[in-house]
């Protein structure tokens, strides 16, 4: 037989305790009632309780239940306590949220009411129990469930995530846009040791320079037209968790001496402020730019660069992870799918081939858009080519004088491709003359992708003769 559940009361008020001790005990919790706070405290330390309910004002110390839930969130921070008071009022509620009180209950209430705090509050805690359980054992068996994909380009981009997940070093996440940098950086927070702490991503080329400084440092009331009130930023909201600046190359250069100063010192103060504030918060950055180019031409800060890259991980395109194509097209038709309702959707032969085959330029998430286009227009239970986008369902595979058609005793396919990769850079530098940037943009490739595949493919001597 399991062992009640346990609750402790807190409450000057002998009537009170008592009336508790019979409502609770009927409903099978163990029920130990004390006086005061400092009572409770001894008690707390000594053995766990699964909720407690504690009045706001003991004797007439008015203030005695919120220094007990600030006790409680430093010494028994796993906890939940439900506030009681016969003087309430919306800032006494707020003020007993921010201190960590799970609810808030004004006397007199109904038994049926405390009886419904107290059982939904344990709930919550198991809740709260079995999803850190979850998380510790994800963290201990490595586990990215949130990346689909087998090939070996993205199975060594779940291996460096594993490996560097529990490191406290900024990572830089490099790729294409659509390739799900924003994914890789969420698997590096929940196998981390901060996975309970929050994740906050922001798209730093997204918000106008004026307001991107006050969304991550906040604002004083009255330093800037329309700042009516005081506002906590990002940073002090992601503060012992991770935040996530996507799009990191688009951030103005004079924003980028204040992130500097925050990585150095972890000291943020607000726009109008004078206070700084003490944050602990990991940066993981990305951007679909080559930022060492971008401070070789002085758009970028080599300072941030250094401190920002200190762990770089790359994001393969889908075109270097095309094996992983039938897996994506499947988990997107079967996400969209249950969404409407309509789970046993099928893929004809010929749209996979085709979707196989077409070179996805917005990457993963051009593949999700097409798919769930698909299954929203399908009338059937199987897509075919007539739900796919024109673009799409026109493309016509294969670069001119490639072959086209499986030869009777067969082909080796990746000795194809790279045959053909390795013409069409060849072509593209020496149209370029050597230019690995102008190359690079001929090739519709980062920088950085480019001279990933003059190492693959050994064009050493091309890639060190080359002009940046």
């Amino acid at each position: 037989m399991r062992n009640p559940k346990r609750v402790l009361v807190v409450d000057d008020e002998q009537g009170m305790r008592e009336l508790l001790e019979i409502v609770l005990g009927g409903d099978g919790y163990e029920v130990v009632c004390l006086a005061t706070p400092e009572d409770a405290q001894p008690a707390l330390q000594r053995q766990s309780f699964d909720v407690v309910v504690t009045d706001l004002r003991i004797g007439s110390d008015a203030e005695a239940g919120m220094r007990f839930l600030s006790w409680l969130q430093e010494f028994a921070p796993g906890t939940p306590a439900i506030m009681m008071t016969a003087h309430g009022s919306v800032e006494t509620a707020i003020e007993a949220m921010k201190r960590g009180a799970a609810d808030y209950v004004l006397k007199p209430f109904q038994n049926d009411e405390i009886r419904l705090l107290v059982s939904r509050a344990i709930d919550q805690r198991e809740l709260v129990r079995e999803n850190r359980a979850l998380r510790k054992e994800q963290a201990k068996l490595g586990n990215v469930t949130n990346m689909v994909g087998a090939s070996p380009s993205i199975e060594q981009v779940k291996e460096m995530i594993r490996r560097v997940a529990v490191l406290p070093s900024t990572i830089a996440i490099y790729g294409e846009s659509g390739t799900g940098k924003e994914l890789v950086a969420r698997s590096l927070h929940q196998l981390s040791e901060r996975a309970e702490k929050p994740f906050i991503a922001i798209n730093c080329g997204g918000i106008p320079e004026n307001l991107l400084e006050s969304e991550l440092f906040g604002h004083k009331r009255g330093t800037f037209t329309g700042a009516f009130e005081d506002k906590d930023g990002l940073f002090f909201a992601a503060d012992g968790g991770t935040l996530f600046l996507d799009e990191i190359g688009e951030m103005p250069l004079s924003l980028q001496v204040k992130l500097l100063r925050v990585l150095d010192n972890n000291i943020i103060t607000p726009l109008g402020g004078t206070e700084s504030i003490q944050v602990d918060v990991r940066i993981v950055s990305a951007t679909n730019h080559d930022l060492e180019e971008m401070v070789q031409e002085g758009e970028f800060r080599e300072d941030l660069y250094y401190r920002l890259n200190v762990i770089p991980l790359v994001v393969p395109s889908l075109r270097e992870r095309a094996d992983d194509i039938p897996l994506l097209v499947r988990h997107f038709v079967e996400l969209h799918g249950g969404k409407l309702g309509r789970g046993n959707l099928e893929v004809t032969a010929e749209v996979k081939n085709l979707l196989c085959a077409y070179p996805w330029p917005g990457n993963v998430r051009e593949l999700g858009n097409v798919i769930e286009r698909a299954v929203a227009l399908c009338m059937s239970d199987t897509i075919d080519l007539s739900e796919l986008p024109q673009n799409v369902r026109e493309y016509v595979p294969g670069p001119s004088g490639a072959v086209t058609e499986l030869p009777q005793q067969g082909v080796d396919l990746e000795g194809l491709i790279e045959e053909i990769e390795i013409k069409l850079i060849q072509e593209a530098l020496s149209r370029t003359k050597h230019s690995q940037k102008k190359a690079a943009q001929l090739l519709g490739l980062t920088a950085r992708s480019l001279r990933y595949r003059l190492q693959k493919y050994g064009l050493g001597s091309a890639a060190e003769t080359v002009e940046v």
